[in-house]
């Protein structure tokens, strides 16, 4: 069967089975930031954008995102430059092995877009589906409130895709 999915701003055709997950599909195309981790739904080292909404590749069916616009970490920055959230991962030392950090840059992508200002306490929620056993999670908090600031400087806020538009939908709660 066919699906029609944008993947980081591009459309695309894609052939798939019906138990296809949509992990499988993605690094299949060569979308290797999306990790395959616990495969349960519980470590989001596959977390990637489903229309805005932090999403568990390891456990959505392809067939079910038929229509969407997915962002995957390599589309957070596709013209080169990194993404103001990826530098203050950088900067604050939020990345270890970096398992983890592609789930946790999406997911802070996707509360940024609809918390601009966002608590430390709304940050840990927003994390908490991702597992780190490198960085513990002092360091990613510190690195999406700085990003935060920084989108705010900039005078633009969460999610953008290769065309430019923006969507946000907040995690829903674990």
């Amino acid at each position: 069967m066919q699906v029609m999915l944008t993947i980081n701003g591009e459309a695309k055709r894609l052939s798939i089975t019906p138990g296809d997950l949509l992990l499988d599909v993605l690094r299949r195309e060569c979308y290797f930031g999306v990790k395959r981790g616990c495969e349960t739904g519980e470590c989001g080292a596959c977390t990637v954008l489903v229309n805005g909404k932090p999403v568990n590749s390891c456990l959505m069916f392809a067939a079910q995102a038929e229509g969407t616009e997915i962002l995957t970490i390599e589309g957070v920055a596709p013209d080169g430059n990194l993404d103001p959230l990826q530098t203050a991962f950088l900067d604050h030392g939020a990345v270890q092995c970096g398992y983890c950090t592609p789930g946790m840059i999406l997911s802070a992508k996707a509360l940024l877009a609809e918390r601009p200002d966002p608590t430390d306490a709304e940050v840990r929620e927003a994390l908490a589906g991702n597992f780190c056993r490198c960085t513990g999670y002092l360091k990613p908090v510190e690195a999406v409130l700085a990003a935060a600031q920084a989108y705010r400087q900039a005078g633009s806020r969460g999610v953008s895709t290769k065309s430019g538009r923006s969507r946000g939908q907040a995690r829903k709660k674990r």
